[in-house]
């Protein structure tokens, strides 16, 4: 082999590196959508949340349209109700074969998480109630920055040092957005011990907010250390950005039953639906010129129930507990050309293990009343099991909620604050790839909610 042979076969290889590192890294962040924390489609609320998420049985106040429209006739007065939420979501990922990106990626956002109008009635010697909801279900904030390195070394003429070929892909990855729907919820007694209500849910993008984008931005250098001398070449620029809107309805369909005065069961199914995506993608190459492409695409939401149990141990003091299962099995994205593929894996629907997921939760809520002031002050806390889906085993999360609040005639507040955690989860993000990573994520959300009595 020549010198000249030998460069151009040394060069190829060089090629063949940046190549390859570009295209695990744009299979890294290649799905459509990534949920930034554990995908549970409970419901909304402070005094929820203070209580776990154990709710489903309870479903006493406006929030029972997400939790339990079954459990919406309980309320007697009408009511206006406002919850808002802020988060801290800490990840730490440690990429198996690249410690140089391994560290702390962090977000926080404050929303609002829900409003409602409840208007209780009575027709037909039946108790009634309607709402209007706005209710934010899913996140998807998320954003990474780290920086690829990889370094290799080929063959060199006998006696001299070998060539040295350095890449460098310094990523900016950023996902924002949410999914949120109108509620019209309806709610009967159909004897005094059972209830049972509807909630359609509106997803329209129109309406409330029901969109996502993703940017992913590239910067890849290369140094090539030939004969001891190290060439460079200019970095390169890549963008990708890609925006999503989301359309569709569905039904949250509950029952509450009162078995005795001190046992209750609530059991709720949030029925599965296709939603229409219109898909907007942007690109802008090394030459800084702008392409952009439109899809119609289609996104399964996957069926998810719940079933409840609350026990009033006296009139201050009751527990409750919940458990939920969501098929996940079933969310299924279907891009333009017809091609389905699990949001979960990446892969097809036939090529994905993925098992349904389940949430249990415990709560407790205990009332000091003061008869003379005629206020109260609740304490509530909780603690909750999530599993989340994944390639071949859901990941656990776990976590703990406390919460409080005040009481008195027409105005009600209450805030509850909640700590989730789940250590080596999200591998199944990049699966397959030699970008494979573990992450331990922490986050810490607060709710705080505003009830006005009429």
């Amino acid at each position: 082999m020549n010198k000249s042979t030998h460069i151009r076969y040394n060069l190829f290889f060089v090629f063949f590196g940046i190549i390859f590192c570009l295209v695990q890294l744009d299979c890294a962040f290649a799905r459509e959508l990534d949920f930034a924390s554990s995908p549970t489609p409970v419901g909304s609320g402070a005094r929820a949340l203070g209580m776990g998420g154990a709710f489903i049985a309870v479903a006493d106040d406006a929030t029972a349209a997400s939790w339990n429209p079954g459990g919406l006739v309980q309320l007697k007065t009408p009511e206006i109700s406002v919850v808002g939420n802020w988060f801290h979501r800490i990840e730490d990922i440690d990429f198996a074969n690249y410690p140089e990106s391994c560290g702390l990626q962090s977000v926080s956002k404050e929303d609002l998480n829900y409003l409602s109008i409840v208007y209780p009635f009575n027709l037909f010697n039946r108790n009634m109630v309607v709402s209007l909801n706005y209710q934010k279900l899913y996140d998807f904030e998320r954003e990474w920055d780290f920086q690829l390195i990889d370094t290799s070394d080929s063959p060199s003429f006998p006696g001299l040092p070998p060539i040295i070929t350095t890449i460098k892909v310094k990523n900016h990855y950023e996902q924002s957005g949410e999914l949120s729907a109108l509620g019209i919820a309806y709610s009967i007694q159909i004897v005094p011990q059972l209830s049972f209500g509807f909630t359609l849910n509106i997803w329209n993008n129109d309406l409330t907010p029901n969109k996502w984008e993703k940017i992913s931005h590239q910067t890849s250098s290369k140094t090539v250390e030939y004969y001891g001398i190290p060439l460079q070449q200019e970095p390169k620029d890549t963008m990708e950005k890609n925006e999503y809107s989301f359309n569709g309805l569905n039904f949250n369909i509950g029952m509450l039953w009162r078995i005795t005065d001190k046992l209750t069961t609530g059991f709720v199914l949030k029925t599965p639906f296709t939603a229409d995506i219109k898909h907007e993608k942007y690109e802008i190459n090394d030459q800084n010129q702008p392409e952009k492409w439109t899809f119609n695409e289609k996104l399964d939401m996957p069926m998810s129930c719940g079933i409840g149990l609350l026990y009033k141990i006296s009139d201050e003091f009751r527990i409750s507990a919940d458990v939920y299962r969501t098929e996940w099995q079933d969310y299924i994205y279907t891009d333009s050309d017809g091609k389905k593929t699990s949001l979960i894996t990446n892969d097809s629907k036939a090529e994905s293990d993925i098992d349904p997921t389940y949430q249990v939760r415990f709560g407790m809520e205990y009332l000091l009343v003061n008869p003379k002031s005629h206020y109260v002050v609740p304490l509530r806390a909780g603690v909750f099991y999530d599993s989340v889906p994944a390639q071949a085993n859901p990941d656990d999360y776990y976590g703990f909620s406390l919460g409080s609040g005040f009481s008195k005639e027409r105005y009600a507040f209450d805030i509850a604050y909640q700590y989730k955690f789940g250590n080596d989860v999200g591998a199944s993000i990049i699966e397959g790839t030699t970008l494979s990573q573990d992450q331990d994520v922490e986050e810490h959300m607060v709710y705080s909610s505003f009830i006005i009595y009429f």
